[in-house]
């Protein structure tokens, strides 16, 4: 493996990323963590699993991030990056706080990412003999056990103590993403939550 460039802190403000990947879609996580830090960034704002998308990523997902000559994949390890890269918006690595961090942000990605994208799935993506419609009424269920026990860990205005985090991203994009794929409303605490970062 080739060794990276430092990219010094004074160069952070102007460094130029290129993210890629239209708004309606995981991308959008991304687009949020680089406009929180301050970032400077250009969008390609394809979709997904078209010729462009598949030039930056094997599968065809979206979002990707182009770094230098560096092509990174996955919303969550772009937002964890970036985070670290620009020591915002996280914990520092190797810290309780941290840990506890990245327990949150797992348990969102198996319990409101992975449902939101089951559904997904069974409603669009697969082919449509390989669809099972019925599926989407246990994952609503499923969502909203998860729903209940989110809200019951939120106890200030954001997940992780009194700062905006990468949890809190997460979380309001997958909040967001069950409004449009018509899951239940969740409860008025974690609903106020959503519409606070949202604002």
């Amino acid at each position: 493996m080739k060794p990276s460039r430092v990219i010094a802190p004074q160069e952070l403000a102007t460094h130029m990323y290129k993210v890629i990947g239209t708004t309606k879609s995981r991308t959008f996580r991304v687009l949020w963590t680089l406009a929180e830090i301050g970032a400077p960034f250009e969008q390609i704002a394809v979709a997904p699993r078209s010729e462009e998308a598949l030039r930056y990523n094997a599968s065809g997902k979206v979002p990707a991030l182009v770094d230098g000559d560096a092509v990174l994949t996955d919303s969550v390890a772009i937002m964890t990056y970036l985070a670290d890269k620009h020591g915002q918006l996280t914990a520092p690595a190797g810290t309780i706080a941290r840990a506890e961090q990245d327990a949150l942000t797992l348990w969102l990605i198996d319990e409101f990412d992975a449902i939101l994208w089951s559904a997904a799935k069974h409603s669009f993506v697969l082919p449509e003999e390989r669809r099972v419609p019925a599926v989407k009424e246990t994952l609503k269920w499923e969502f909203e056990r998860a729903a209940a026990q989110l809200s019951a860990r939120l106890q200030g205005p954001f997940l992780m103590d009194d700062a905006l985090s990468l949890p809190d991203i997460l979380a309001c994009h997958c909040l967001n993403w069950a409004i449009g794929a018509k899951f239940p409303r969740v409860d008025a605490k974690l609903f106020a939550y959503g519409k606070a970062l949202r604002a």
